[in-house]
């Protein structure tokens, strides 16, 4: 929670690092991992479906203990919207931008270029045709 922001809403992500959290570094002889190529910014549910995502394709490759999946960035910086009424007679309503001091929404990661985002390492080799 921010001290300063108030009513931040939860990141939809909760866990961060899955699969064999504990192996040694020899196990895992394949290491791949998930880089930007630009300045974005990366909403909480947006990291979530790539956890999900590798941890499906990785589980159908070697089995549940023969990966290890680390998500990197935390999503920290809030997203805010300015909420606007819309339908009949709502021009008449609204005072535009006068006060518009907006509602967090949800949570997002910055990420630099070249800035790794997802780290993962699997015990056998890479699948043929992917």
């Amino acid at each position: 929670m921010s001290r300063y922001v108030r009513g931040v809403p939860e990141p939809k992500m909760s866990i961060f690092d899955l699969g064999r959290r504990k192996a040694e570094v020899d196990e895992f002889p394949y290491c791949v991992h998930l880089l930007s190529d630009e300045f974005e910014q990366l909403s909480s549910e947006v990291l979530e479906g790539a956890r999900i995502c590798c941890k499906k394709y990785l589980v159908e490759g070697g089995g549940k203990d023969a990966f290890d999946i680390r998500i990197r960035v935390h999503p920290y910086d809030v997203l805010r919207i300015n909420k606007m009424l819309s339908g009949v007679g709502a021009d008449r309503l609204r005072r535009g931008m006068c006060g518009a001091y907006s509602k967090p929404t949800g949570t997002v990661a910055r990420v630099n270029i070249g800035q790794i985002c997802d780290h993962g390492e699997q015990r056998g080799g890479p699948r043929q045709g992917c």
